[in-house]
């Protein structure tokens, strides 16, 4: 549902945001603020700053933003209405009413939630009764302990089609309850319904509310026809939108930042008994694009983790296709094989937890598990067998929608491309490989000029890995990024060490200034460092205390890049009203830029993929437009030379 405005400024102005995160930090007052270790990044030295009086933390670490219900949905991997409903119950604001909805549906849906519990009850006293002897001797085998047993709430069915309905019957619930929740098997030719669940272990499946939603029963009887045995799709359960065990785990997994995605019910206790409790899994069927979204709501780089035999392979295989189109920045996925062909109980069994953390400590990434699959999947010895490669990786690159990953992925491609063909060369033949050298006229990727020129495809262009630079260049103040700098960003930056009250009044869009140059963000994040210490300072107790901490070469640069004579706005004397405005005027003007810079690069991606002249007008118009703006900025710089206005 949608909250108002004022029920969400209820909230907040009855919770400060240091109440609400220091129950996850160590808070110290620090002037107005209070500053702490950040609870994202691991570090020493405190970049993580919270402040009541304008309602929001910020932490210099990693970036992270925001108020209080933004803090409990990262920290606790929360949705939006759940973080509202959980702080309003604490500060004690009543949640606003739901539109009517169906009474006789709600209804409904309760009855089922009781029956469930119900069953998971039942099923539980059955495995504490003599007709559970069987399925306790099979936990014992597997090596779970009581507590583990109670957490997990498992339970037997006993070999029985008629016992849990009877026995949910005489609690009050009708047959066709029963059916709905997926207890009983029903049909026209089947007479009485009977009980799905017979002579199995049985392994409540709940939802991320804890409730008790689906079950899933492991056969006692070795000549059973299936192993495990779902519920199937009913009101309240949907296999593929849900995990095994994340009503639980998600907490840990926020705390430690990490969260484990196995192929089984046994392997997510077995883990969690060795002391793995941030671990789930899917219900019996391949990763979905559901379960996917839920493990990201978890942490932001799920390991899944799989047997390392050739099913644990191809599982894994299967996963890459369902991620691959919805990663993002800072959001995928890595992969842990486990030696042997063991799964993750017999490892933690044979080897200890040891064992497992070394195989979570050797993860594999998402763009290395694509690149095996492709690679092992044929031979690769012809131009034509290469080409087909390069064009099957380009298609499924292409499958990511975010254009910024897909950018970085055709470029990580490119160059794995690169290295196997030089690799594999000398095994084509040597008089072959001079041909391919000599028609090639000297480029390394094989291709003549005639080809590049075309742009055809971002794969079979040119793919020479870029020259590396020497140690002096590495060490010199160009790399360093102290050389130059771009105009408008050292006129800004230089406006808040003139103004530094700037830097309190606009704080927010101070931290989120784009900046290419690395030693005018260096210089930002000081800046606003020193704003949050909680002490007022002058501009020249600002350059003091910057040029102590060894930011001098950076304040030079600015110094020397920015003084713009026809900016009087930017000058330390001019009035408060006039710098306000030049700072709002010449930070959209950079941010305006960044934006063209950014749509060129769309641009040109395009007129890679389709050669067009419409593409190609688009690049020249962005080029243009660009063109503009930095003339503008040289323009200003000249005109500084040429002595004050």
């Amino acid at each position: 549902m949608r909250f108002s405005d004022q029920f969400l400024d209820d909230i907040r102005a009855r919770l400060p945001v240091s109440h609400v995160v220091g129950r996850k930090v160590a808070l110290k007052k620090a002037g107005r603020e209070f500053k702490g270790l950040s609870p994202f990044k691991v570090e020493k030295t405190p970049s993580f700053f919270v402040n009541d009086q304008k309602g929001f933390y910020h932490c210099f670490a990693s970036g992270e933003h925001g108020d209080i219900f933004k803090f409990v949905m990262k920290m606790e991997g929360l949705t939006f209405p759940e973080a509202v409903e959980r702080l309003a119950g604490e500060a004690g604001v009543p949640m606003p009413r739901e539109p009517v909805r169906d009474e006789q549906r709600e209804d409904e849906r309760a009855r089922l939630y009781a029956v469930m519990e119900a069953a998971a009850v039942f099923f539980r006293q059955t495995l504490s009764a003599a007709s559970g002897m069987e399925a306790r001797r099979y936990l014992d085998k597997r090596g779970l302990s009581g507590d583990i047993i109670a957490r997990f709430r498992l339970g037997c069915a006993p070999n029985s089609k008629s016992a849990l309905r009877e026995h949910l019957a005489k609690a009050g619930f009708t047959a066709e309850e029963m059916i709905a929740a997926g207890l009983l098997i029903s049909g026209e030719d089947i007479p009485v319904a009977y009980d799905r669940f017979r002579h199995r272990v049985m392994f409540p499946i709940t939802d991320l509310k804890g409730r008790v939603i689906a079950f899933g029963g492991r056969a006692l009887d070795p000549d059973a026809p299936a192993k495990y045995l779902n519920s199937p799709e009913t009101p309240l359960f949907h296999k593929g939108a849900i995990l095994f065990n994340a009503a639980n785990a998600r907490g840990p997994a926020h705390e430690r930042g990490r969260v484990i995605a196995v192929e089984g019910y046994m392997d997510v206790i077995a883990l969690a008994q060795a002391g793995f409790v941030e671990c789930v899994a899917p219900l019996g069927t391949a990763l979905t694009e559901d379960q996917a979204r839920l493990l990201w709501r978890m942490a932001p780089e799920p390991i899944l983790c799989f047997d390392g035999d050739g099913a644990g392979r191809k599982a894994a295989f299967r996963a890459v296709d369902t991620v691959l189109p919805h990663l993002e920045p800072g959001r995928s996925v890595s992969f842990a094989f486990l030696p042997d062909g063991l799964d993750p109980d017999d490892l933690v069994r044979r080897h200890g937890p040891e064992a497992m953390e070394d195989a979570l400590g050797a993860v594999r990434s998402l763009a290395d598990v694509l690149w095996d699959r492709e690679w092992s999947a044929g031979d690769w010895s012809t131009p034509e067998r290469r080409a087909r490669l390069e064009s099957g990786l380009r298609a499924l690159v292409a499958r990511i929608e975010h254009p910024t990953v897909r950018h970085h992925y055709e470029r990580d491609m490119r160059d794995r491309l690169f290295r196997a063909w030089r690799s594999s060369t000398p095994r084509i033949g040597a008089a072959r490989a001079g041909a391919a050298r000599a028609g090639a006229g000297g480029a390394q990727s094989g291709l003549g000029s005639r080809g590049k020129a075309r742009g055809e495809g971002r794969f079979a262009a040119s793919v020479a890995i870029p020259p590396q630079a020497g140690s002096s260049l590495k060490s010199s103040a160009l790399v360093a990024g102290l050389a130059s700098a771009p105009p408008r960003e050292a006129l800004l930056v230089g406006m808040l060490i003139d103004h530094p009250w700037l830097v309190e009044e606009h704080a927010e869009e101070v931290a989120a200034l784009p900046l290419t140059s690395p030693g005018l963000g260096e210089l930002r994040d000081a800046l606003l460092a020193a704003q949050s210490g909680g002490v007022a300072l002058d501009s020249r107790a600002l350059r003091s205390q910057l040029s102590e901490i060894g930011l001098g070469k950076v304040l030079a640069l600015v110094e020397r890049v920015a003084v713009h004579g026809c900016d009087r706005f930017a000058r330390p004397d001019a009035e408060r009203a006039e710098v306000e405005a030049g700072w709002r005027h010449t930070l959209a003007l950079h941010v305006g830029q960044i934006g063209l810079r950014h749509s060129l690069d769309a641009a040109e991606r395009a007129w890679h993929e389709d050669g067009s002249e419409d593409s190609f007008a688009r690049i020249r118009e962005l080029q243009g437009e660009l063109a503009r703006m930095s003339s503008a900025d040289d323009t200003a710089s000249e005109t500084e030379s040429d002595g004050p206005v």
